[in-house]
Order: C-alpha cells, then sequence, then structure tokens
C-alpha cells in the first residue's frame, strides 16, 4: 500500500494517484514514460504538466476528467473557452439536459425572430443573451454526458469494442 502524503491542498493529479492507492514509482510503470521525479514535481505543482502528460495521467489513471480539470484551469486557450465539467451520476446528467432542451423549446421561436436578418438590434441583445447562456448549459450537459461515458469506457464498465462498433456505424 503507498503511503499517503500529509501535504495539504494536494492537487487533482496527486489526489487521483493516491485514491488509485499508487506510489509514484508504479504510477510511473502505469503511465509509460512518465518518470516519478516528473509526477512528483507536477503533484507539487513545480511544473506545469504538458497536455502529453494529462493524457497520459488520464488514460493510465482511467480518469478522462483530469483532462477537463487541465483544459479549464490550466492550458490558456482553454481557460477561456473549455468550462468546468463536473462528474455526476447519469441520472443527474440525463435530467438535467432534458430539463435546459424543455426550457430552450420555448425560445426557438424567439432565437429566429431576432436571427433572421442575420444582425441584432439593440432590443433583442438582452433575449440574445439569455438564449446564448442557455444554450452554453445544454453544451455543458453534453460535454459532462461525454465525459460519463468516457470514465465508463476507461473503468470497463460499457464494452468499448461494442460501444466504437456501433458508435462507427
Amino acid at each position: 500500500m503507498a503511503r499517503a502524503s500529509v501535504k495539504a491542498n494536494k492537487n487533482i493529479y496527486h489526489t487521483t494517484r493516491e485514491e488509485l492507492d499508487l506510489t509514484r514509482e508504479k504510477a510511473s510503470e502505469i503511465l509509460e514514460g512518465l518518470p516519478p521525479e516528473r509526477i512528483e514535481k507536477i503533484e507539487n505543482e513545480r511544473i506545469i504538466p504538458h497536455p502529453e502528460d494529462i493524457l497520459a495521467m488520464a488514460k493510465g489513471y482511467k480518469a478522462p476528467h483530469l483532462c477537463n480539470h487541465y483544459c479549464s484551469h490550466q492550458c490558456p486557450i482553454g481557460q477561456q473557452y473549455v468550462p468546468e465539467i463536473k462528474t455526476k451520476d447519469l441520472s443527474q446528467i440525463v435530467l438535467e439536459m432534458l430539463a435546459y432542451l424543455n426550457s430552450m423549446q420555448s425560445k426557438k421561436d424567439r432565437l429566429v425572430e431576432i436571427t433572421y436578418d442575420g444582425k441584432i438590434d439593440n432590443d433583442e441583445i438582452d433575449d440574445f443573451i439569455y438564449i446564448q447562456s442557455e444554450l452554453e448549459r445544454i453544451s455543458v450537459a453534453v460535454e459532462t454526458l461525454q465525459l460519463w461515458s468516457e470514465k465508463m469506457l476507461a473503468e470497463g464498465k460499457i464494452d468499448k469494442a461494442e460501444y466504437e462498433k456501433r458508435k462507427n456505424k
């Protein structure tokens, strides 16, 4: 069993490794080419990880949420364009998505009214901003479902071969 660190305020990479009960040496074996010293520096925030480091951790730890965390918190482009996705249960994801889609039903006609002429007039801006925010909520719900699927595939709870075969039909 790996000795747990007593360090306070561990980052997500550190806690993910410890939740798997891995030493840095064992993690290094799983992460193919990521030396224990680099893992330690990433976990202690002495270096900013490269995207390849995070991809290796996400795959090796079966933790795809690490990619979203990296993009939404550490990548300068992602910080501007990638929303943070919180891990949720499938039922919660589906219910939220349905609620957002239902709320958009009534807004779709207004969106057509606003955009049919290719410009947004001053009296349409507030409604347009509101609709944009609702669409963003739907987008986050879709990304949350995608992250859930990736986690289930990584953990073997969804048959990956069958999933890929049917997805690529």
